[in-house]
């Protein structure tokens, strides 16, 4: 249920790539090796990740490449760039061919430089194992005598299991960094937004995984909670990084409007979302900063530490205040808000998310962290996410069984439905599932 409705709703956005799986471990990464990329084919024999049946006594299914080449639209990334909407797009922004252009090819695929390009690499694999796993010269050899995963890692390995890396990972293309981000230059292009969330991603990419008694041995086990709060805190985190960043400063009247939440301005023109700016201090008729991912990951805080909780909420508010006074004004509150997103990364990948923890945070989502958060398109996803991710967590945890969750179901159904559309998009009706929810979810 978790990944197709998710697939379905954010069906384009999932051809340029999602995000990698497992949940945190002790290793400490290496600086990132500047190694040579081989190709998936590398990955694909049936003795060691294209294999149909698992062999008996090996660690891992053996079947992640199979399910990487025939179900994650990673693979298929390089190939949507051939499509219409990849051609109108390109069309729009004066790009001759989408499939050439580095643009592009800089998140549709493994765009390593020719010098790191081993033999059997190829570029139209798409999102391949090692744009996730990182370049595998230095590594195979240690990863294919069976040496423990402590050792892959250390031979340069990337450590995907812990979600602060993962997420890091993921948002180079799922929002951006300096090199590369999905501008409004390339939306109003015709490019899809793609909003994040770390433990959502997980599942619907699909994960090349089963947490099965070898994989917590070798990694630990994995908290949709855990991975879902520290997403939540790098997503904070880098993007402030772009807003401090000085490609994006203002230039005269022009602003980077990917920063900004895009309901601010694309919204039906209902009685109800022209309140949406209640809980930001900013009158009607401002847009307003992205702020769903801080409102979220202000939530977490709240319940795990509420001091830094206090700090990044007032800061929030400062930055929106800021948007209103100078771009030093903005650059001082986006510094401190980062600040607090950072320091709440080893926090929250240390916290061991509990049944307590879990019947807080689901009671915090659905009252909402701010008045007026459900009448936010923004905010109104991320909260679905959030209680998607919770109740993923409960399930693998045992803190309630699939018959206390079963009438669920229906009510995950509403909320899915809320948010299928933004321009659909009606409060009162997102309002009403979170209602129909909290009515289903049983006691923990």
């Amino acid at each position: 249920m978790r990944g197709r409705v998710w697939g379905r709703i954010f069906g384009i956005a999932l051809a340029g790539g999602l995000a990698f799986a497992a949940t945190a471990s002790a290793q400490t990464p290496p600086a990132a090796p500047e190694a040579t990329h081989l190709g998936v084919q590398n990955c694909s024999g049936d003795n060691c990740h294209g294999r149909v049946g698992r062999i008996v006594g090996v660690r891992v299914q053996q079947n992640e490449y199979l399910i990487w080449s025939r179900k994650d639209r990673h693979s298929q990334a390089y190939a949507a760039l051939k499509g219409p909407r990849a051609q109108r797009i390109a069309k729009n922004l004066g790009i001759a061919d989408p499939q050439q252009a580095p643009l592009c090819l800089g998140c549709h695929t493994d765009n390593v430089p020719a010098d790191r390009r081993g033999p059997q690499f190829s570029v139209t694999d798409g999102i391949g194992c090692e744009v996730c796993h990182g370049g595998a010269a230095n590594w195979l050899g240690t990863h294919m005598a069976g040496a423990d995963h402590a050792a892959n890692i250390a031979a340069g390995m990337y450590p995907t299991e812990r979600p602060e890396m993962r997420a890091e990972k993921c948002l180079n293309c799922h929002l951006g960094n300096s090199e590369r981000a999905i501008t409004h230059r390339l939306t109003g292009a015709g490019h899809p937004h793609i909003p994040f969330e770390l433990d959502v991603f997980t599942t619907i990419q699909p994960a090349h995984f089963v947490a099965d008694a070898a994989y917590i041995k070798r990694k630990g086990q994995p908290n949709d909670m855990q991975v879902w709060a520290v997403g939540q805190a790098e997503e904070v985190k880098r993007r402030m990084e772009l807003l401090l960043d000085p490609k994006n400063a203002p230039k005269g009247l022009d602003i980077e409007l990917s920063l900004f939440d895009c309901q601010s301005c694309h919204h039906a023109r209902t009685d109800l979302q022209w309140q949406a700016r209640a809980g930001t201090g900013l009158p009607p008729g401002r847009i307003k900063l992205y702020d769903a991912t801080i409102v979220m990951l202000n939530t977490i805080a709240a319940r795990v530490a509420p001091d830094a909780a206090k700090t990044l909420h007032d800061h929030m508010l400062a930055l929106h205040k800021a948007t209103g006074e100078s771009w030093e004004a903005v650059q001082r509150e986006a510094t401190a808000v980062r600040d607090a997103a950072a320091a709440l990364v080893p926090v929250l990948a240390k916290h061991q998310f509990d049944k307590a923890d879990a019947q807080a945070l689901i009671d915090a989502v659905i009252s909402g962290p701010v008045a007026g958060d459900d009448l936010d398109y923004s905010g109104a996803q991320q909260r679905v996410n959030a209680l998607e991710a919770i109740v993923a967590a409960i399930r693998a945890l045992g803190f309630a069984d699939d018959k206390q969750l079963a009438g669920l179901e229906s009510a995950r159904s509403g909320l899915y439905a809320a948010v299928a559309d933004d321009q659909k998009f009606q409060p009162q009706a997102f309002t009403d599932a979170l209602k129909a929810f909290k009515a289903k979810m049983p006691p923990l």
